[in-house]
């Protein structure tokens, strides 16, 4: 009835609870430790694993190898590149044959431009020149288009002067016909033909 009845203090309740606390952290420090290793393994796993490690075991062979067997052929390689190689084939392992197409087109793009680009290279020393050249033409050019323009705006002027003189033609008609029709003799206009008719009293 006794260990029934009592009760536990607070503080204690507060200190198994500060305990718990202590060991979640403990336990969240160790899981961060462990995944800071996780990604140090997996950043150096080219380095350390044992199948990066074979496979760069296996090319250092390789290499080693080839230079073995140039080290053995030396004689005959430099005697080889003595000679002036002409009009002979090399021949190319069949790994490498894509590679000598994408080469190829290189080479012809290359040959194909290369006197646009030789051009260029000559002209370096002429580019102040040319430059001052393009100004002198540019300068010209800004010149006529202002002529042009001017020459715009006297055409539009003029044809509206002609569209004016062109409506008063009817008038000055109907006005010849009016005095011709009451014979009446009236003086030339400044505008017209000097030719007139004039009407003369019949009676």
């Amino acid at each position: 009835m006794l260990n029934t009845s009592k009760k536990t203090a607070s503080c204690f309740v507060n200190f198994s609870r500060l305990q718990q606390i202590t060991n979640i952290q403990a336990e969240i420090y160790q899981k961060n430790l462990e995944i800071e290793l996780l990604k140090l393994e997996k950043d150096t796993a080219d380095v350390v694993h044992p199948f990066f490690l074979a496979q760069k075991c296996h090319t250092l062979q390789s290499m080693n190898n080839h230079l073995e067997a140039v080290l053995k052929e030396k004689r005959s390689l430099r005697q080889r590149l003595l000679k002036p190689m002409c009009q002979e084939n090399l021949p190319i392992e069949a790994v490498y044959h894509r590679y000598m197409v994408h080469l190829l087109e290189f080479a012809v793009t290359f040959i194909e431009r290369l006197e646009t680009h030789l051009e260029t290279i000559r002209n370096i020393p002429h580019l102040a020149a040319n430059l001052k050249k393009m100004s002198k033409a540019l300068a010209k050019m800004d010149i006529l288009v202002t002529e042009t323009e001017e020459l715009a705006e006297n055409i539009l002027k003029w044809r509206k002067q002609q569209k004016e003189v062109c409506s008063y033609i009817p008038k000055i008609l109907a006005e010849e016909n009016y005095l011709y029709t009451h014979d009446i003799i009236m003086p030339p206009f400044p505008f017209t033909s000097n030719v007139h008719v004039q009407t003369v009293n019949a009676k």
